[in-house]
């Protein structure tokens, strides 16, 4: 198997949860970590730790846990920030935040993330030929996000490639 083909292979069958599929009832902050990090982990991407969602918390990237509980609207931009975080700083994570809470709303926003995040993926994997028009408007925040995605998916291609790569060396 070559490096693109072992690379479709971990991005066939991902998928995000949509903001709907959040678990809502509220979860404690061991749960969210586990929660998250079951959904990156094969992506290959660095997992979030109970210290970093705190430390998020506390610069207000996202809100407080009530009663120690986080909500579906904390859990997916937390979801967000552990996965952009591999191409942005907290301080862009935060100003990309601020500008989609004007044109979107949370799930709105967190739903077409998860579409063009996977769109990207099966795209630089192989495993489609062409991009979909992913959403209904067009705008600077979006091509934005985009231009994210598509950094974001290609690193984690890259570093997939080197995975790959040494897992054949050894």
């Amino acid at each position: 198997m070559n490096i693109k083909e072992s690379f479709a292979a971990i991005i066939a069958d991902f998928r995000l949860p949509r903001y709907n599929e959040l678990p809502n009832m509220g979860l404690y902050l061991d749960q969210v970590t586990k929660y998250i990090n079951g959904y990156i982990t094969p992506l290959g991407l660095a997992e979030i730790t109970p210290s970093m969602v705190s430390n998020y918390v506390k610069k207000g990237v996202v809100t407080a846990p009530v009663k120690k509980q986080y909500n579906a609207d904390q859990i997916a931009y937390l979801m967000f920030v552990t996965i952009g975080k591999t191409v942005l700083s907290i301080e862009n994570i935060t100003q990309l935040f601020s500008m989609q809470k004007l044109v979107y709303d949370a799930p709105t926003a967190y739903d077409y993330f998860c579409c063009e995040f996977e769109n990207i993926l099966r795209y630089i994997s192989g495993l489609k030929d062409n991009l979909d028009r992913i959403g209904q408007t067009d705008t600077d925040e979006k091509d934005m996000l985009r231009s994210v995605i598509i950094a974001l998916s290609n690193v984690i291609y890259v570093n997939n490639c080197f995975e790959t790569k040494k897992a054949a060396s050894d």
